[in-house]
């Protein structure tokens, strides 16, 4: 047959069988006309090698199992190296399956968090989250796509809490007395229900704007604020850390307890610094790091819950950079852990029933059993700063 017959019954085309022939792979004989001609052994040379194509093998690889014995190590070789090939693509497969809501995205977000958490950030707004939310995605849900459902579980447990995170009104209080000035006006990030809002209102005689985007936990703040006669001197907003307006004067204090995290610590000393008067202060909370080697579990579980995670010592090393004093920092002690810990295993018990198989119910038992295991190697430390 002839060169583009023989093109035709193997479904390769001419220039193919043409290069095939150079490479030593084909070898058609050429008639006194000119014309190359093939036999039929020629065309199941051609198959066989198909045949071989289809185990990823290259020409070269193709032509070594025609001519000769198979090389075992070749083929081992080749093997491993398609094996490696599929696990990437059933990666990728994953991936494309879970940003389409098919599967989970709690890995890829825990990982996309841990080494570019600026960009994950922007990235979640640039899908359409607000800052907070996306801050919530990042370090809260973890799954862009069952965000929603996941935050309604969340918001369920904490409608029925006091404390939002870790905190007493004595470390409150003594916060406050670090300051060398009385305040006359705070701004307080992350309100949440209120419980600093009225410790700050009791211990001072500030005007306080208290913040906040979950409307569940401002409406209890609302109420505590009518019941204690603050009315006067508190305004709740719904507004979005990462959108405070620019006011009329600086701040005399922002007050940030639990909620910097969410928005990124060194972010913030960033951010709010510009809100502040010259000698203004901000206080803020947050988890931090009691010891450089902590056990396996434990160093696990934070990095992946918060992974910008740090030192006491570290924290005051990025607020000195960023352009603020240390006027003091402490440990709120274990009372303050028991103050919102204690609360929050007594609501997901009663709740049970209706999470029961939850992430939500799962993620916040498992952060409880990391405090018992604690033993010392984490804590929340309360920083007080001054604006140089």
């Amino acid at each position: 047959m002839r060169i583009s017959e023989l093109a035709e019954s193997v479904g390769l085309s001419r220039a193919t069988l043409l290069y095939y022939e150079k490479l030593g792979l084909l070898k058609g004989k050429r008639q006194a006309n000119g014309y190359r001609v093939y036999s039929d052994a020629d065309r199941q040379r051609l198959r066989l090698m198909q045949q071989l194509q289809a185990g990823g093998l290259s020409l070269q690889e193709c032509q070594a199992c025609l001519d000769g014995k198979l090389d075992h190590d070749m083929l081992g070789q080749r093997l491993a190296v398609l094996d490696a090939e599929i696990a990437e693509k059933t990666r990728s497969r994953d991936l494309l399956a879970a940003l389409l809501g098919q599967s989970s995205l709690k890995d890829w977000h825990e990982e996309l968090e841990r080494v570019a958490p600026d960009m994950h950030r922007a990235w979640l707004m640039s899908q359409g989250f607000s800052s907070a939310e996306a801050g919530l995605v990042a370090l809260v849900s973890k799954d862009m796509n069952a965000h929603d459902a996941y935050r309604a579980g969340f918001m369920e447990v904490f409608a029925g809490l006091d404390w939002w995170g870790p905190g007493t009104a004595e470390a409150t209080r003594r916060a406050l007395g670090i300051m060398p000035f009385a305040p006359e006006t705070i701004l307080e990030i992350g309100c949440g229900p209120g419980m600093a809002t009225m410790t700050l209102a009791e211990a001072s005689t500030a005007r306080i704007t208290a913040i906040d985007t979950a409307e569940v936990a401002l409406e209890k703040l609302r109420a505590r604020i009518a019941a204690g006669g603050f009315t006067d001197r508190i305004e709740v907003q719904n507004v979005d850390m990462a959108a405070l307006p620019t006011p009329e004067l600086p701040w005399d204090v922002i007050w940030s307890e639990g909620s910097a995290y969410i928005f990124g610590v060194e972010k913030a000393l960033a951010d709010w610094r510009t809100l502040l008067r010259p000698g203004g202060a901000l206080v803020f909370s947050d988890m931090v790091w009691r010891t450089d080697t902590p056990d396996d579990e434990i160093r696990a579980f934070w990095d992946a819950e918060y992974p910008a995670m740090k030192t006491s010592a570290t924290r005051v090393a990025q607020a000195k950079r960023a352009g603020y004093r240390v006027l003091g920092h402490f440990d709120i002690g274990p009372e303050g852990m028991e103050t919102y810990y204690r609360p929050l295993a007594a609501r997901l018990e009663a709740l049970e029933p209706r999470l029961a198989g939850s992430r939500v119910l799962d993620d916040l038992r498992r952060e409880i059993a990391v405090l018992e295991a604690e033993r010392g190697q984490f804590g929340y430390e309360m920083f007080v700063l001054e604006r140089a």
